[in-house]
């Protein structure tokens, strides 16, 4: 442990409870959410498209939003996703001046390999690596105060947890949501990434890849200027359109293999990953975290008990409270379990039946 460091204190982690990670949609184009657009740069200093170099000389497109009239430096709160930020939707417009007002620096970055970031992508994003270096480059700015805390659901909870091992000296807190396909081996659970259940397959994570893979795409070329990669991304987002797939039929495909080539899908990892068993020595080479390793962040993890791996995820936060070094670490993990899926913890009034399930029309307690 770092101990000149203060952690952040880890009431800062309830605060991140406003987040909601709905993606964003063409329904929220609309005259509200550009005003809300509009509220957002006029409340903050925002730098777009902001390349920051790894280690390897690759360089990862990052958003940053700072208070403006807020004396610095600042704690940052640092959202890391595969997924496409170009335009903020509604939510995340929302959540980023909610953390503003509070007096946060908000980072956002894309792992390598995706939308305008340079690189291959790999799935977790080379969080030892990349991760590391964000966190480093992040504590180095003229407005940060050195302290940095991660959040995120699923994909951008994932990662985290093999930054954990690290201890970075930045890595103040964190609140990894429904974060299980991070995992790689705990207690009895050998599910490398939820990659399987039981030693068997689970075939949501072809569909998943079908949309995220997307190694083969058209790329803006490595080492252009900034003032370029943010003009081009006003009228590129560099987002597949993916076609339709009828899923149910799909995934009866055999050999598995060949499920995605199968559907003219992008060719990547799932045609690696699909051959592999679970005692492969290929799953410790990449970013799962595993029960081996070090601990040495404060933590609030928010799971749901219909999610795919509540299992690995209760056993992790049990390893971590039982074996991190430091008391102070092990005695600051708190878990918070909602009744939804995957990644509702905000929206359980919509579709959530707890301790009842409907058949045939009939209501039958469970």
């Amino acid at each position: 442990m770092h101990q000149s460091w203060v952690r952040l204190p880890l009431s800062v982690a309830f605060v991140l409870l406003t987040v909601l990670w709905a993606q964003p949609s063409a329904a929220q184009e609309d005259d509200e959410l550009d005003e809300l657009r509009e509220k957002l740069e006029a409340s903050a200093i925002v730098e777009k498209k902001v390349m920051v170099p790894m280690r390897d000389g690759v360089r990862l497109a990052t958003d940053i939003y700072r208070p403006k009239g807020v004396e610095g430096p600042l704690p940052t709160l640092f959202w890391r996703t595969p997924y496409n930020f170009n335009q903020l939707g509604r939510r995340r417009i929302e959540t980023a001046m909610d953390y503003l007002e509070r007096g946060y620096a908000f980072v956002i970055q894309n792992e390598r390999g995706k939308f305008f970031s340079e690189g291959d992508w790999e799935i977790l994003g080379f969080p030892r690596t990349d991760g590391y270096d964000a966190l480093s480059w992040i504590a180095a700015q003229e407005w940060s105060n050195g302290k940095v805390g991660t959040l995120g659901c699923s994909s951008s909870a994932e990662w985290q947890l093999a930054l954990a091992a690290m201890d970075h000296p930045a890595h103040a807190a964190m609140v990894p949501m429904a974060s299980g396909a991070g995992i790689g081996r705990v207690g009895p659970f050998l599910e490398q990434g939820n990659w399987y259940r039981g030693g068997v397959y689970q075939m949501l994570f072809g569909v998943w890849l079908y949309g995220v893979q997307n190694t083969q795409r058209p790329r803006l070329p490595e080492g252009l200027p900034r003032e370029d990669v943010v003009r081009l991304s006003r009228y590129f987002d560099l987002a597949p359109k993916m076609p339709e797939v009828d899923w149910p039929e799909q995934i009866r495909h055999l050999p598995l293999v060949e499920m995605l080539a199968n559907v003219d899908g992008p060719q990547g990892i799932y045609s690696e990953l699909i051959q592999r068993r679970p005692n492969d020595p290929a799953w410790y080479q990449g970013g799962l975290y595993h029960d081996d390793e070090p601990w040495g962040v404060p933590a609030l993890w928010l799971n749901s008990w219909y999610d795919v791996s509540i299992g690995p995820n209760l056993a992790l936060f049990n390893h971590v409270t039982a074996n991190a070094t430091d008391p102070e670490v092990a005695n600051n993990q708190y878990v918070v379990i909602a009744p939804t899926p995957h990644c509702r913890f905000f929206g359980a009034e919509e579709e959530t039946l707890v301790g009842t399930w409907a058949t045939s029309g009939s209501t039958t307690k469970s």
